[in-house]
């Protein structure tokens, strides 16, 4: 029974890998993050913990997200990040919860980094608006989200 829910949580990141791959082209294409996107990201979560076994600790996970979105909430009134950009992340901070919130932090801060990068090099697009550049987030949420995946961080208890 171990294998097969061990077999059925490798899935569920491959999917939501998947997910976050799409997501993050069409926020690259479009600056567009589509609210279905998140609620299907939460569903995968919670078949993530049910099956992986980490479902003890949902309520850090939740606590966390909640504690960090309320925070970056400030940012978005600044217009820092948009609306989308900021559910995305709490889902984000959703799946990593405190455990893994510093692999997440350190991945994301190293693949915006590059975003960044590419963007002042010409290499994506950047929008501008009020004579500031702004940077699609999402490709750098998605890429640090698999990185933790692949890092093995989420593994089942």
């Amino acid at each position: 029974m171990q294998l097969s829910a061990d077999l059925a949580s490798q899935c569920v990141l491959v999917v939501a890998g998947a997910v976050l791959l799409g997501v993050a082209v069409i926020d690259l294409k479009q600056f567009k993050i589509r609210n279905e996107v998140i609620l299907i990201l939460t569903g995968l979560f919670l078949l993530q913990e049910l099956f992986s076994g980490r479902w003890t600790t949902l309520h850090w996970n939740i606590g966390f997200a909640a504690l960090v979105s309320a925070i970056l909430f400030y940012f978005y009134t600044r217009r820092f990040m948009g609306g989308g950009d900021l559910k995305l992340l709490a889902v984000a901070l959703l799946w990593v919860g405190p455990s893994c919130a510093i692999p997440f932090a350190a991945f994301l801060l190293g693949f915006t980094g590059v975003h960044v990068a590419a963007a002042k090099l010409k290499w994506v697009d950047a929008k501008t608006i009020d004579n500031r550049q702004l940077i699609a987030f999402a490709p750098s949420i998605a890429a640090a989200l698999i990185a933790v995946f692949i890092s093995g961080c989420l593994k089942p208890v």
